[in-house]
């Protein structure tokens, strides 16, 4: 098994301190249920709620495309900072579910919103994907490029296969997005990050779209995963990975308002809250149950879904925590910013 890495230095320069600065989301109109998923995988409700924790997700719509979707978002994280598209000097998209390999989603997002005086690119590093942006737009931040967006959106209906049962009900559509810029005191502590390459057989896109298009393999190339070791691997290897993010940032866990992590599946982050030892004051996000697995638009989505329900306030220290595909993990501690 994978372990996190040697504690990382905040790339956080002294004289430009980073924060985000506003929050926002988008989530597709149409709900799903558990009963309509369960049509293609002959399982019923109740055994899909008692495996994930989850009773409905949000599948988009032809027009939701992750463009759209991220462009929404992204306005939304805007307003809430009181931000002018014009102002942003970078940005950057966290997705798995790109619709093209070109042009990236970050380029047609930035002309889409306004944001065209910088440079824009997309992040791979599936549902840990929002956490390592966030790193990044942190250290741009830090060396002085100015205020940056980062977004997490997702169409996981598009590279999911309704049929496999080890998959298909898990995952949903959606985009959350972040404002960081520079602030008086830091809002975004050290990162603890890594990845483990030698478990990438864990959750991996099977057949490769080469494979599929030479004829070696006519299935779908969708997402499959092995979901009882996903599970070991995250209630074994996650815990010590956030209780390094809380030593770097100098706190323990009772000094925590809230813990967002990815929102993979319920039983999981169960099993977090347990080896973290979290007092019941830490008000933990569970969007799962409403919003299934939305990849690296989970973190950001669950954060805004937790500062809505007013189960968090705007800086409350949260810790984020994300993990998957690749095998790919970071977390941190932050200050909750203002939601739209």
């Amino acid at each position: 098994m994978g372990h996190p890495t040697a504690p990382h230095p905040t790339a956080l320069a002294a004289g430009h301190p980073a924060t985000m600065l506003g929050l926002g989301a988008y989530r597709p109109r149409r709900t799903v249920t558990n009963d309509e998923v369960c049509e293609y995988l002959e399982v019923d409700a109740d055994w899909v709620h008692a495996r994930s924790g989850i009773r409905a997700r949000r599948f988009a719509e032809p027009d939701e495309t992750v463009v759209a979707m991220a462009s929404a978002a992204a306005r939304d994280a805007l307003a809430a900072a009181g931000v002018g598209a014009g102002d942003v000097a970078a940005t950057l998209v966290a997705t798995m579910s790109s619709d093209t390999a070109c042009p990236q989603v970050a380029t047609r997002v930035a002309h889409e919103i306004g944001a065209v005086h910088g440079p824009a690119m997309d992040l791979g590093a599936a549902c840990a994907g929002f956490c390592y942006a966030l790193e990044l737009a942190g250290a741009m931040v830090g060396a002085g490029h100015g205020v940056v967006l980062v977004v997490g959106v997702e169409r996981m209906t598009d590279i999911v296969d309704r049929t496999d049962r080890s998959t298909a009900f898990l995952f949903g559509d959606g985009a959350g997005a972040a404002v960081v810029g520079s602030a008086a005191t830091p809002g975004i502590g050290p990162v603890a990050w890594g990845a483990d390459g030698g478990q990438a057989e864990l959750i991996v896109q099977s057949p490769s779209f080469i494979e599929h298009a030479r004829g070696v393999d006519d299935r779908m190339p969708a997402l499959r995963m092995q979901g009882p070791a996903v599970f070991r691997w995250a209630t074994t290897v996650m815990p010590p990975l956030a209780q390094q993010a809380l030593d770097q940032a100098g706190m323990k866990a009772e000094q925590l308002d809230a813990f967002v992590p990815h929102q993979a599946n319920a039983r999981i982050t169960d099993g977090l809250v347990r080896a973290l030892g979290l007092p019941e004051h830490v008000a933990v996000a569970r969007d799962v149950e409403t919003t299934g697995n939305t990849s690296a638009a989970s973190v950001p989505l669950a954060m805004h879904a937790l500062l809505e329900s007013g189960g968090a306030r705007p800086g409350d220290h949260a810790l984020l925590l994300g993990f998957g595909a690749g095998l790919t993990f970071a977390s941190q501690v932050v200050s909750l910013p203002p939601s739209s």
